[in-house]
């Protein structure tokens, strides 16, 4: 039985097209949409080069359950993966999708929560003066980053490593882990 993901992201979309290329022979999974809050979002144009179907939408519509269920349900989702989605979750919807999880560049709880996102991790990892860091895959609850830990992966830091230098590290983690976490995560659903 087809195992339906879709995917959420407001960025370019590394991740996204990282997963619809490792998901893109599989017998059983199947990369049905992405969703995007962003029209100018990098990855519209690289999700129709790959036959995704995109769907855009806006704030009031996100935080509307009664228009913005029937469009995620047109997809049939087994899974639901934020990759780089910059909004937080409404209530109603990880009420309907438990099945939701969220990439977060650090090593949760650590920099964490609202505003913690791309460079601004980064640099506050730097700032901190930390001598690691990773990325976090967690499911989704009400709060920024505060769902159960599926997995995390770490990777060690040097004094005169800059924000640009972590943020290298980090998307070596996630183009190395974060499909394999997916996988992992569907064979159980």
């Amino acid at each position: 039985m087809q195992k339906n993901l879709v995917l959420f992201a407001s960025g370019s979309g590394s991740n996204a097209i990282n997963v619809c290329h490792y998901f893109r022979h599989h017998d059983e999974v199947k990369v049905v949409a992405l969703f995007c809050n962003n029209p100018q979002a990098g990855v519209i144009e690289k999700m129709k080069h790959l036959g995704i179907p995109v769907v855009l939408f806006n704030k009031q519509t996100f935080n509307t359950a009664g228009e913005f269920l029937p469009l995620l349900e047109t997809f049939k989702p087994t899974l639901i993966a934020l990759l780089g989605f910059l909004w937080k979750v409404p209530a109603y919807l990880v009420e309907a999708h438990p099945n939701m999880l969220n990439l977060h560049p650090a090593l949760l709880p650590k920099y964490g929560g609202k505003g913690m996102y791309g460079h601004h991790v980064h640099e506050a990892v730097k700032a901190a003066g930390e001598t690691e860091t990773g990325i976090t895959i967690h499911w989704v609850n009400a709060h920024y980053d505060e769902g159960a830990t599926i997995a995390q992966f770490r990777c060690g830091l040097n004094q005169s490593d800059d924000a640009e230098a972590i943020a290298h590290y980090i998307h070596l983690l996630e183009q190395k882990h974060v499909p394999a976490v997916i996988e992992e995560v569907l064979k159980k659903h």
